[in-house]
């Protein structure tokens, strides 16, 4: 399912909590975001309208692995051919260059990009003691690294988003932002089950996807 459905289910997930909840401004603001997100986290695991973004610097960042090693090597050429002055260490890192710039993916880059944001968020939540954030970094940080629609699209996946949430009202003192999270979260796993490919909900534990048709 495309991530802009996952995202108006999560706004409008958003929206009810909205009303439910005792309004105000900025806890609208809050439940309209946490539910958006949490319906677009799962698909952290592969290309998404979270990551998309991401997709021109990790090909800008091939280009410049390729080119830079080529621009390189040819200064360690001249500098060869014309003064005989060979560098072993630093034409190594040419050819180094070189050969990233040839066998890495955009996919690599875009991952490497999108856990080192997660890292970040595990630092800053080390540094002011914020497990949830701890948590949400380690998160982020590592499911670009996991098969599409494997361990995000799971009820354990599900569990572990829900703490997150916990966390986060705890800390914040909002009603309501961990059933918003889970709900926004669980939209997009529902919302995949209705899919020819469907979900495996119970991961490892029985391979096989759910699906149900309407």
């Amino acid at each position: 399912m495309k991530g802009s459905t996952h995202l108006a289910i999560g706004v409008a997930i958003g929206a009810a909590a909205s009303l439910y909840y005792p309004f105000t401004a900025n806890h609208a603001l809050l439940y309209l975001s946490v539910a958006g997100f949490s319906a677009l986290s799962a698909d952290l695991d592969g290309p998404s309208l979270l990551s998309s973004k991401l997709g021109p610097v990790s090909k800008l960042l091939r280009e410049l692995l390729l080119w830079g090693g080529v621009l390189f090597a040819i200064v360690l050429a001249y500098l060869y051919f014309d003064r005989r002055d060979f560098h072993p260490l630093l034409t190594t890192s040419a050819v180094a260059l070189i050969l990233l710039g040839f066998v890495t993916r955009e996919g690599t880059i875009r991952n490497a990009l999108v856990s080192v944001v997660g890292a970040t968020l595990i630092y800053v939540g080390w540094t002011y003691q914020l497990n949830w954030l701890m948590g949400f970094g380690l998160f982020v940080g590592w499911v670009p690294w996991l098969a599409h629609r494997g361990m995000t699209h799971t009820v354990w996946a599900l569990g572990l988003w829900g703490t997150i949430g916990w966390g986060l009202e705890k800390q914040i003192q909002v009603d309501g932002i961990t059933a918003v999270a889970m709900a926004g979260y669980a939209s997009h796993l529902l919302a995949d089950t209705l899919t020819t490919n469907g979900v495996k909900w119970l991961y490892p534990l029985y391979k096989k996807s759910i699906k149900l048709r309407i």
